[in-house]
């Protein structure tokens, strides 16, 4: 059991989105999911891992909305990586600037190479502000245009 789990509220679509985040990612499943009848209605709670990580999900209603204030930090080793979670996360969403995005149901993602974290943490501060630079240009990042950033 891990200590903190992030925990969902969605307005009913808590079982659609755990449906829709395993596919998404590969070392993912749903640990449990159940209809609640309640004076208001079915009300879905569940459990599903994405990639080890734990999370709870609930349909709680319209009283709260996501925003970006919380985002999924999602790191990534290879371009394809990036480009697939990219496509499948941004479907139906909203694409943004530096390698974020909004999915359909208003969670915000981070997608990241794991080139454009290293970079940025260069010693250099000349090589870490064109990385920067770069990828303030970018809504999805790329990992050939940081590296050309960052090599100069």
């Amino acid at each position: 059991m891990q200590k903190i789990t992030p925990f969902l509220w969605f307005d009913g679509r808590a079982k659609e989105a755990m449906d829709y985040y395993i596919t998404i990612f590969k070392n993912s499943r749903i640990i449990n999911s159940k209809t609640i009848d309640t004076p208001q209605g079915p009300m879905v709670w569940g459990s599903f891992s994405l990639e080890g990580q734990e999370f709870h999900a609930l349909d709680g209603g319209p009283m709260f909305q996501f925003s970006q204030a919380i985002s999924f930090y999602v790191n990534c080793e290879t371009q394809a990586e990036v480009n697939e979670l990219w496509e499948k996360l941004s479907d139906g969403g909203e694409q943004q600037m530096c390698g974020w995005l909004k999915d359909k149901f208003g969670i915000s993602w981070q997608i990241i190479p794991l080139q454009l974290t290293q970079y940025m943490h260069d010693p250099d501060p000349i090589k870490a502000k064109r990385v920067m630079q770069a990828m303030l240009q970018m809504k999805k990042i790329e990992i050939a245009d940081i590296e050309a950033a960052y090599q100069g």
